[in-house]
C-alpha cells in the first residue's frame, strides 16, 4: 500500500463520518498545510506537521545542529508553499536520556533557523525512548482566500521550480551535507503576483507533479529541468527533500526572476505526468512504498 492510498483511506472514513471539514477548517488533508478561518477574521491560519525519525531521516552521526535545521525547515517549507507566513511552533521530541548534549546540538540549529525568520518556539512535548524522533508544527498567516493551493492549476499554465533539483539526492549518494532553506520570502512573493498554486518539493519531482495534477484533475507535460550540479536526471526527476517550489503561473504572467520553466498544463487523465513526450511514472520517496 502507498502513502496516498493510506491517505485516501483516511479521506474516506473522514468524509463518512463528516469529519473532512467543520470547526473553521476550510481546507483539510491533501494540501502542504490545513486551513482555519475564522469568522470576519483578516486572515487564514495555516497549519502542517513534519515528523523525522533516526534511521529514516538522519543518522546519530550527523550534526545535531543540521538535524534540528532540517526539522523546522521541513515545516516551513510548507508554509512557503501556501504563501503563508510564519507565527511559531511547536516542537516535540523523543530520545535517549543519555543525548542531552545531542539535543542542544539540536536545539541550536532549529532556534538559529526559528530567530531568521521570526517563528517563536511557543511549546511542544518530550519522551524518553531508544530512538531519536521529532514532530514540529508550525502555525503561519496569510491573507484570507488567499493561500496557494495544489488544486488550481489549469490546463495552459507553465509551470515552474524555484531552483535546480536533485541537490539532495545526490548529498545522500554521497554522504555530503545538503541543508534546505525553506522558500519563505519567493511563496509570499507568488501569492502577491496572484499566483495560485504551488507546493513544496519533497518526495522528488515526479511524485509531487504528479500528486499536484491529480489534486487539479490535470495532467502535466515536463522539458527542460533545472539540475543542481553534479546531481543526475535521475536525482532531478525522482529524488526527494529538495524543498524547492513548485508552482504553475498563467500564459500572460511572467514567473519571478531566478525561477524556471520546466513545462505545462495538459488537458488528460488526472495525476498523468509525460517528460518530452513519454509517460514519467511517479518514482520519488514514499515512506510505504517497497524502496
Amino acid at each position: 500500500m502507498t502513502e496516498a492510498q493510506i491517505i485516501d483511506r483516511i479521506q474516506c472514513r473522514l468524509h463518512r463520518l463528516g469529519l473532512a471539514k467543520g470547526n473553521g477548517i476550510v481546507t483539510g488533508i491533501g494540501d502542504d498545510c490545513a486551513i482555519f478561518r475564522q469568522r470576519g477574521a483578516a486572515n487564514d491560519l495555516t497549519f502542517t506537521a513534519d515528523m523525522m525519525h533516526e534511521g529514516v531521516h538522519f543518522t546519530w552521526d550527523e550534526d545535531p545542529r543540521i538535524v534540528g535545521h532540517k526539522a523546522l525547515a521541513r515545516s516551513l517549507s510548507d508554509c512557503a508553499a501556501m504563501g503563508a507566513k510564519p507565527l511559531f511552533c511547536l516542537v516535540s521530541i523523543a530520545f535517549p536520556a543519555e543525548a542531552a548534549q545531542w539535543l542542544d546540538g539540536f536545539y541550536d540549529g532549529l532556534t538559529k533557523l526559528a530567530k531568521k525568520h521570526k517563528v517563536v518556539l511557543a511549546g511542544g512535548d518530550l519522551s524518553n525512548t531508544p530512538k531519536i524522533s521529532c514532530d514540529v508544527t508550525v502555525c503561519g498567516q496569510v491573507p484570507r482566500g488567499q493561500s496557494l493551493l495544489r488544486s488550481n492549476a489549469r490546463p495552459g499554465d507553465r509551470i515552474c521550480v524555484s531552483g535546480a533539483v536533485g541537490g539532495a539526492a545526490l548529498a545522500l549518494d554521497t554522504r555530503a551535507r545538503y541543508i534546505p532553506q525553506p522558500k519563505l520570502e519567493l511563496g509570499e512573493t507568488l501569492r502577491k503576483l496572484g499566483v495560485k498554486c504551488a507546493m513544496d518539493l519533497s518526495d522528488g519531482l515526479s511524485q509531487d507533479l504528479a500528486r499536484l495534477c491529480k489534486a487539479s484533475n490535470c495532467a502535466a507535460e515536463l522539458t527542460d529541468i533545472p539540475i543542481a550540479k553534479g546531481a543526475t536526471l535521475q536525482h532531478a526527476l525522482h529524488g526527494g527533500e529538495d524543498y524547492e517550489l513548485l508552482f504553475t503561473v498563467p500564459k500572460n504572467m511572467k514567473p519571478p526572476a531566478k525561477t524556471y520553466i520546466i513545462g505545462h498544463i495538459a488537458k488528460g487523465p488526472a495525476g498523468h505526468v509525460n517528460y518530452h513526450g513519454q509517460p514519467l511514472p511517479p518514482q520519488g520517496w514514499d515512506h510505504f512504498r517497497p524502496q
